[in-house]
C-alpha cells in the first residue's frame, strides 16, 4: 500500500499554501478569490489532469505507444446548493501517427489505471474523450 502526506497552513485571509515532499503549492484560499493560485476545484482538475497524464506515461512503454505531445483540458460543473460538482468533462489531445484504435486503448488503459480518476468517478460522473491533435 502507498501512502501520501500533505500538510496545510492558512498565510492569510488571502491564500494558504500545501506541502508535500519538497514542493509547495499556494492555494486559493479567499472568499473574494484571487488570479494568481488555484482555487480548490482548480486544485482538484488539475491533480485530475496529472492522474490523466501520468496514467499515459505509465501505459505508454507497455503498449509501444509513439506519443509526441498529451494536453488535457477539463471542465466541472459546480452546484451552489449544497456545494458539489455535479459533473466533470475533459479532452485529452494527443500528437501521434498511431492509428485511431490504439488512441482508444490509451485512453482506455488510462481510464483504467488512474488512482484520482477511478477515485473521483464513484462522487462524480466523469465523462472524457480522446482526439488527435
Amino acid at each position: 500500500m502507498l501512502e501520501y502526506h500533505v500538510s496545510a497552513h492558512r498565510l492569510d485571509s488571502h491564500g494558504s499554501i500545501a506541502l508535500a515532499k519538497e514542493a509547495s503549492l499556494v492555494a486559493d484560499t479567499d472568499l473574494a478569490g484571487r488570479q494568481d493560485a488555484m482555487n480548490p476545484v482548480e486544485l482538484l482538475l488539475a491533480a485530475l489532469s496529472a492522474c490523466l497524464i501520468k496514467g499515459a506515461e505509465r501505459v505508454l512503454p507497455m503498449l509501444a505507444f509513439d506519443l509526441r505531445s498529451m494536453d488535457v483540458k477539463l471542465h466541472a460543473v459546480r452546484q451552489d446548493s449544497p456545494p458539489k460538482l455535479l459533473s466533470i468533462d475533459y479532452v485529452i489531445t494527443v500528437d501521434t501517427d498511431e492509428p485511431d484504435h490504439r488512441i482508444e486503448l490509451l485512453h482506455t488503459n488510462i481510464r483504467k489505471y488512474g488512482t484520482i480518476s477511478n477515485t473521483l468517478a464513484l462522487a462524480v460522473p466523469i465523462d472524457g474523450r480522446i482526439v488527435r491533435k
